[in-house]
C-alpha cells in the first residue's frame, strides 16, 4: 500500500468532504488514487471523537503530522458543502473556542485542490491575520504561491487597486462585523465569488440581520452542549449582587453610543475610580488568586490604571490597547502565554480570536448591552487546556442580570434574519441610583460583596434545568414575496411552505392565511397552501378576536366566518360564554361552535341552560334521547338535554345519564357513547352497532353507575365525618369582625365568612346570625344554614331547641339535630 504525503492526504480528505466527485481519480504525489468514502482513524491520546481524516490508506507516522478535525467540525464542513450546492454565500456559527479557524483552514485546503482557485481571508485585526496564517500553514497550504491571501479589512480597503486577481472564495472571519461598509464592498466588487462568514455570534444590537449578505446560516452545537460533551471548559460564575453599590453605579448609566451600547466616556467617568479598581482587585484575590487571566476594561486609561494597581499589589499585570506598538504587543502576548505575565488587561483587543487555552479566569469590568461582546469575552476562558480544571468568570458589572449565563440557548436563526436584536435588557433601575460623586471614602471600606451564581461542580445540573427552545415549536407563519413575479407565498422561518401563488395575503393567524388567488377569488388556506374554504370575489379579509374571519363583499356587506366550524353568518355573532363552553347568539338563535352544529330557539339566558363549567346542559323538547338521572340533586329535571363540552369543537351530544358523582354519559348523533368525568375528560364507552357490542356498552355503563354511587357515598361519609369533627370544636368557635360585618371562626379556620350584620356567640353547635336588621336565623358552626334568617329574634337552648319570634310576636319552636 502506497504511503501518501501529508499534504496529499489532507487535500484528498477535505476535497472529499466539500467537493465530492464519485469515482474521480486524484493525482497526488505522483500516484493515482481513486476517491473513496472516508474512513477514520482514531488519534491516540486525543479528545473523545477526535479523528484523523485518512481515506483508506496507510499514513506513516500520521499522528505526528496530520491535523485532526473533531466530529462536530466535520459535521459543519459537511453541512456547509450541502449549502454551497444551492447557495453562494453562507454564514457559519460556532461558539468561541471550538475551532472556527481550523474549519476555515480545512475549507481553504479543499478549495485550492485543483490549483486554479484563489481564496481571500479577511479579518479585522492584524493579530487575527497572523493567527489565521499560522493555522492555514498547519494544513500544508502554501501562502507564497499567491493563491491564498490573508489580510485585514483595513489594508484591503486601501489596496483594492493593487490587487490584480479576483477571488473565487472570500472568507470573512468574525463575520458579525460584515454589515460594516468596508466589508459590504466585497460583495459589490466580487459578485461571482463564493462567500463564507465565520462567527460565534451572528447578531447585531439593532435588528438588521445578515440576510442581505448571506443566504443561509449553519449553526453548530450550543455552548452548553460543548461543555456537556467535554469540548469546552466548565466554569465558576461569580457576580456582583443585585443590591450592591456597583450595580447601582451601572444602573445610573444613561448615555448611549452610536452603536446603542453604553457611552464609553460616561462608563469611564463612573468606573475608572480608585474605589472601583480596588474592588476589582479584591474579587480577583478572593476567587482567582494565583490564576492566569484576562481583564476587559472600559477605556485605555481604565486598563492602564487597573494594570498599575494590580502590579502594585504584587500581581504581574500588563495593559494592552490599540496604541500599544506591534512589537511590544507581541512580546506581552508571548510573556502571557509562557506565564511571565499573569494578567492581561485589554480594551476590546482580545474580545475576538485571541487563542490562549490556559486562561484560568476572565474578569468582566466593562458593562455592555451587546450580546456579542458578552459571549466573546466570556468565551476567552472556556477553551480546554492540559492541567486546566475549570475557569472562573468574574462579573464585576452585572452582565449576568442582563444576559444570564453564557450557556443560555440563543435563537441565532432569529437574530440572523433580523427578527431579534442581539441586545441585552437592563434590569429595573434603582430609584435612588448612586452617582459617582456620592461614593465616599467610607463607601470604599464597605464590603460590596460578590455572589456565586454557579460553581463548576453544579454547572451540568444547571444546564440540564436551563430553558431550551422547543424543537417541536414551529416558527411563526409569515408571507414572503417573489421579486420576479410579484406574487406571494408562505414561510416558516427560512423554510418556504408554499410557492409564490397568491396575489395578496390579507392576514395570517396561527396556521391559516386569508389570501387572494390568481383567479381573483379569495379564500382561506392552511400553512401548506391547501384550500380550507373558498369565498369567491371579495374586497378584503381579516382575522378577528374570538376566532372569526371577516369577509368584506363587493356590495359592502360583511360575512363572519366561525373558524372553529367554518360556518358563515351574515350578522355579526355575539359570543356567549358558559364556563368553558362558548355559544354564538345571532338574532334570536343560539348556535354551538362545533362542526356538527347545534341550534336552539330557546332563550338560553333564562332557565333552559345549566352551566357545569366544563360542560353545559341545554333543555330541549325535541331531544332524541331521554335522560336518566342518577344524581339526587338532578331529580325532577324534565325530558332531554343537549350537551356541549368545553374545548370540544367536533360535535354536540345528548345526555344519556347523569351519574351520582356529577359525571355524565353522553351520546352523539352516530350512536356512540362517552363517559365525561368531572374534569371534562371524554372517554369512549361503546356503541350499539351489534348486539355483542351493545351488551359490552351496557355492562360498562352499569359499572360506571355503580362506581359513581360508591364515590358519592364515600364523599358524603367523609363530609359528615369532617363536620362531626368540626362540631366537636364548638368551644373554640368565636365571632370575629371584618369592617362592618361579622363572621365566625374555629381556631384559625373561618367557617362563616364575615357577611352578616351580627353573629352571636355559639350555644352548643349553633349560633344566631342577623342577615339584615331584625332578620335572624341559625347557622351551625361549620357554616351549614339550619334556619333561614326570617325571625325578629332567636333564642337557642343547650338542648338544640330554637325559639323564633316572628314580627307579629308569635313564637315558633324548632328542634335541631
Amino acid at each position: 500500500m502506497r504511503v501518501l504525503s501529508n499534504l496529499a492526504v489532507k487535500k484528498l480528505c477535505f476535497c472529499s468532504l466539500l467537493f465530492p466527485s464519485a469515482g474521480r481519480k486524484w493525482n497526488i504525489a505522483g500516484t493515482n488514487v481513486r476517491s473513496e468514502p472516508l474512513s477514520f482513524v482514531k488519534s491516540a491520546g486525543g479528545a473523545p471523537g477526535t479523528r484523523a481524516l485518512v481515506p483508506g490508506v496507510l499514513i506513516e507516522n500520521y499522528m505526528a503530522k496530520i491535523v485532526c478535525l473533531h466530529d462536530y467540525q466535520e459535521d459543519i464542513i459537511q453541512r456547509l458543502s450541502e449549502e454551497w450546492r444551492t447557495r453562494c454565500s453562507v454564514m457559519v456559527q460556532m461558539p468561541t473556542g471550538t475551532g472556527k479557524t481550523h474549519v476555515l483552514a480545512a475549507v481553504v485546503s479543499s478549495f485550492l485542490t485543483d490549483g486554479k482557485r484563489t481564496v481571500w481571508i479577511v479579518a479585522h485585526r492584524r493579530e487575527l491575520v497572523e493567527q489565521i496564517e499560522e493555522t492555514v500553514a498547519k494544513y500544508g497550504t502554501s501562502l507564497t504561491d499567491g493563491r491564498i491571501r490573508v489580510m485585514s479589512i483595513q489594508w484591503l480597503t486601501r489596496h483594492y487597486n493593487d490587487v490584480v486577481e479576483k477571488p473565487e472564495l472570500v472568507i470573512i472571519d468574525e463575520a458579525h462585523h460584515a454589515q460594516a461598509r468596508t466589508y459590504r464592498m466585497l460583495w459589490s466588487k466580487f459578485p461571482e465569488a463564493k462567500f463564507l462568514g465565520l462567527t460565534a455570534t451572528p447578531c447585531r444590537m439593532g435588528r438588521t440581520g445578515f440576510t442581505d449578505l448571506f443566504d443561509s446560516l449553519v449553526c453548530s452545537w450550543s455552548v452548553a452542549e460543548f461543555i456537556r460533551k467535554g469540548w469546552l471548559s466548565s466554569f465558576d460564575y461569580v457576580s456582583i449582587r443585585a443590591n450592591s453599590r456597583e450595580q447601582r453605579l451601572i444602573d445610573s448609566l444613561e448615555k448611549r453610543g452610536a452603536d446603542g451600547d453604553y457611552q464609553i466616556r460616561e462608563m469611564n467617568d463612573v468606573l475608572n475610580r480608585h474605589t472601583s479598581i480596588e474592588r476589582l482587585y479584591r474579587s480577583v484575590l478572593e476567587y482567582a488568586d494565583g490564576k492566569k487571566g484576562i481583564v476587559y476594561a472600559v477605556s485605555i486609561d481604565h486598563a492602564r490604571n487597573i494594570a498599575a494597581y494590580y502590579s502594585g499589589k504584587g500581581l504581574d499585570a500588563a495593559a494592552i490597547d490599540s496604541h500599544t506598538p506591534t512589537a511590544e504587543r507581541g512580546r506581552m502576548v508571548e510573556d502571557f502565554k509562557t506565564g511571565r505575565i499573569k494578567v492581561l488587561v485589554n480594551v476590546d483587543v482580545f474580545s475576538e480570536g485571541f487563542d490562549c487555552p490556559d486562561v484560568e479566569f476572565v474578569q468582566m469590568a466593562r458593562p455592555t448591552l451587546s450580546l456579542a461582546k458578552y459571549l466573546q469575552q466570556a468565551g476567552r476562558g472556556l477553551r480546554k487546556s492540559v492541567g486546566k480544571e475549570t475557569c472562573v468568570l468574574i462579573d464585576n458589572v452585572g452582565l449576568y442580570r442582563v444576559f444570564g449565563l453564557p450557556t443560555m440557548a440563543w435563537d441565532w436563526e432569529a437574530m440572523f434574519h433580523g427578527d431579534m436584536a442581539g441586545k441585552g435588557i437592563r434590569t429595573v433601575r434603582y430609584g435612588n441610583g448612586t452617582s459617582p460623586e456620592t461614593v465616599t471614602a467610607e463607601d470604599s471600606c464597605q464590603d460590596f460583596g460578590m455572589e456565586v451564581i454557579v460553581s463548576h461542580d453544579s454547572l451540568l445540573s444547571v444546564i440540564a434545568l436551563q430553558k431550551t427552545p422547543n424543537p417541536c415549536k414551529s416558527p411563526e407563519l409569515k408571507a414572503w414575496q417573489d421579486r420576479d413575479s410579484g406574487l406571494w407565498g408562505l414561510r416558516r422561518g427560512r423554510k418556504k411552505m408554499t410557492d409564490p401563488v397568491f396575489v395578496t395575503v390579507f392576514d395570517i393567524r396561527h396556521d391559516m392565511a386569508a389570501v387572494r388567488f390568481v383567479d381573483k377569488n379569495c379564500g382561506l388556506v392552511n400553512a401548506c397552501g391547501e384550500i380550507i374554504r373558498k369565498e369567491g370575489h371579495c374586497l378584503s379579509m381579516k382575522f378577528m378576536r374570538n376566532n372569526f374571519l371577516t369577509v368584506q363583499k363587493p356590495n359592502g356587506r360583511s360575512d363572519y366566518i366561525d373558524l372553529y366550524n367554518l360556518r358563515s353568518y351574515r350578522e355579526k355573532p355575539e359570543v356567549r360564554r358558559f364556563g368553558d363552553v362558548e355559544m354564538l347568539k345571532v338574532g334570536r338563535m343560539y348556535y354551538s361552535r362545533t362542526k356538527n352544529l347545534y341550534a336552539s330557539k330557546l332563550n338560553l339566558s333564562g332557565g333552559y341552560i345549566y352551566n357545569y363549567k366544563y360542560y353545559v346542559a341545554i333543555f330541549d323538547y325535541n331531544a332524541s334521547v331521554r335522560c336518566y338521572i342518577d344524581d339526587p340533586h338532578m331529580v325532577g329535571f324534565p325530558w332531554g338535554y343537549a350537551c356541549l363540552l368545553g374545548g370540544d369543537h367536533d360535535s354536540f351530544y345528548w345526555i344519556y345519564r347523569w351519574l351520582a358523582d356529577g359525571s355524565i354519559i353522553v351520546t352523539d348523533s352516530g350512536g356512540k357513547y362517552y363517559y365525561v368525568t368531572e374534569g371534562g375528560e371524554k372517554k369512549y364507552i361503546g356503541c350499539h352497532i351489534s348486539a355483542e357490542e351493545g351488551e359490552r356498552c351496557l355492562a360498562e355503563m352499569e359499572r360506571l353507575v355503580k362506581r359513581a354511587r360508591e364515590m358519592r357515598n364515600m364523599a358524603e361519609s367523609e363530609k359528615l365525618e369532617k363536620r362531626r369533627l368540626l362540631l366537636e370544636k364548638s368551644g373554640e368557635a368565636v365571632p370575629f369582625r371584618s369592617g362592618m360585618k361579622w363572621g365566625l371562626k374555629v381556631g384559625e379556620r373561618i367557617t362563616i365568612p364575615p357577611i352578616y350584620r351580627s353573629v352571636r356567640p355559639p350555644i352548643g353547635r349553633y349560633c344566631a346570625v342577623e342577615k339584615n336588621y331584625s332578620q335572624w336565623g341559625v347557622i351551625a358552626i361549620d357554616g351549614t344554614m339550619m334556619i333561614e334568617p326570617q325571625y325578629s329574634d332567636i333564642e337557642i337552648s343547650m338542648k338544640g331547641d330554637v325559639t323564633g319570634t316572628k314580627v307579629s310576636g308569635n313564637k315558633v319552636l324548632v328542634k335541631l339535630p
